[in-house]
């Protein structure tokens, strides 16, 4: 099952004590996964600094979440609860490997839509860089 929804996706970004916010609401593709999981697909805008990108977010349960970007810039991340990963991450400017230290993931998604929740940091050449947070409404 493949369907049309709406997605509110807040992204919060916290470096030291300066705290940003983006906001971003766009049409994609929502669908079912074996295993149990669900999967958003959505095209990127120049809110996000991704225009031209598309975004694959695919998550299941409370543990993992896989996040992949083709287009003008590609990335392969994996959120995965409690654990560190180092991850592909390209930008407009140039790619790099970054370490992802996922802290929490709440998943209230099922077959009708609903919300998740992301919080991990992210370091460097593990050095920190930033705490950050996702929330992604699907309707």
């Amino acid at each position: 099952m493949e369907k049309d929804v709406l997605i509110n996706l807040t992204s919060i970004n916290t470096i030291d004590r300066d705290r940003s916010t983006t906001e971003l609401t766009t049409t994609g593709k929502f669908r079912e996964l074996e295993g149990g999981g669900f999967q958003i697909v959505y095209e990127e805008s120049e809110v996000t600094g991704f225009k031209g990108s598309t975004t694959c977010l695919s998550f299941y349960g409370n543990d993992l979440v896989n996040l992949n970007r083709t287009g003008t810039a590609s990335s392969d991340l994996v959120l995965e609860k409690n654990k560190k990963h180092h991850c592909h991450y390209g930008t407009p400017y140039g790619d790099f490997t970054m370490g992802i230290f996922t802290h929490c993931i709440d998943n209230n998604v099922s077959n009708d839509g609903g919300e998740l929740y992301l919080k991990y940091t992210v370091d460097i050449n593990s050095s920190y860089v930033s705490d950050n947070e996702i929330y992604i409404r699907i309707s």
